[in-house]
């Protein structure tokens, strides 16, 4: 697996990473037993993935216990990422956002526990919390990187401005935000350039837009009840359908490069910038298999205006969230 370093930060991780949170949460029962998932998450270790990434509220702690088992045979043979800021994991992001340096304290001291860690290498803001200024936040991360506590201090779904203020107090080093070829508001609304200016790396979560990238998807699947596809404006039959035009995009080149429309989507993502870092989830060893092979595809600049030139043409219909989530992200 070839490896890529997060914006001038020094911090090297593989270039394809690994999304955890559907171990636990959102995309209904996981299609097996826990050991089933440690062994998933162990194999992706044996296959070159060094980056891994969940969050205190997956689960309510349990995508957390889950990583910390399966990779505490990897200690200082892997990076993983965790987030902190809202007000009760357990119950869920429907309890409001909270960032007071206190919370954040609490929040680490849990993750270090269920993570079997004595450092978090990678400590993110899950969410932008108005009620605190981004400086106490960068503050609170900073001591604790004094420390020992954290390594690495990173930032999700923010706004330019926030990430500049934060930075500007302790240095970002990756800023995790929704980015794909059917979601590209980071290009437009001033992320990605601050990323760049600031040398800080860019990790986009739902790389395969929750799985519609696929190309397994139709407007004919059917979703688990307690999958939130099924709460997500874009994921109706009515969007499915429209956006099936997207995928056929991928669909045509794939074939001509050899690859699945999964893979050419990552691969479009690694094409660009060096910095960008995609961390897809699965619950599968052969959907794992399917993602690492999306680093191995060169893309050429042909390929890359053909890609661009189709995409423009197709819109992507439907919301991304819902509007209780999407009043959540930073603007």
């Amino acid at each position: 697996m070839q490896k890529r370093k997060l914006g001038r930060s020094g911090l090297e991780v593989s270039a394809i990473g690994f999304g955890a949170m559907g171990m636990s949460q959102s995309y209904g029962p996981p299609p097996g037993t826990r050991d089933e998932m440690i062994a998933v998450l162990r194999a992706a270790v044996e296959r070159g993935i060094t980056f891994f990434d969940t969050a205190e509220i997956y689960g309510a702690g349990h995508n957390e216990q889950l990583v910390g088992e399966a990779l505490a045979p990897f200690t200082g043979r892997v990076v993983i990422a965790t987030k902190f800021g809202f007000k009760d994991p357990a119950a869920g992001a429907g309890a409001g956002v909270d960032s007071r340096p206190e919370h954040i304290r609490q929040a680490v001291d849990g993750s270090l526990k269920r993570l079997r860690v004595d450092t978090i290498d990678l400590l993110y803001q899950h969410r932008v919390d108005p009620s605190v200024a981004i400086e106490d936040v960068a503050g609170t991360v900073k001591e604790l990187i004094n420390e020992g506590k954290v390594r690495h201090f990173g930032l999700s779904e923010a706004s330019a401005k926030t990430i500049r203020r934060a930075n500007a107090v302790q240095s970002v080093t990756a800023v995790q935000s929704e980015y794909s070829l059917w979601w590209r508001e980071t290009e437009t609304n001033g992320v990605l350039a601050a990323c760049e200016e600031l040398g800080i790396g860019f990790v986009p979560f739902s790389p395969l837009g929750k799985g519609f990238l696929t190309g397994k998807i139709n407007e004919a699947t059917k979703f688990d009840s307690s999958d939130f596809r099924n709460t997500i404006p874009r994921f109706s039959e009515e969007n499915r359908k429209a956006n099936q035009a997207v995928v056929d995009v991928l669909k045509r080149i794939a074939e001509r490069k050899k690859a699945t429309p999964a893979q050419l989507a990552l691969a479009w993502l690694l094409a660009q910038k060096p910095w960008i870092v995609p961390i897809p989830g699965t619950r599968k060893i052969e959907r794992l298999e399917e993602n690492i092979g999306a680093a191995s595809i060169e893309l050429t600049p042909n390929d890359l205006r053909e890609i661009e030139d189709s995409a423009s043409r197709v819109t992507v219909q439907g919301a991304r969230y819902p509007e209780s989530a999407q009043k959540m992200i930073d603007r």
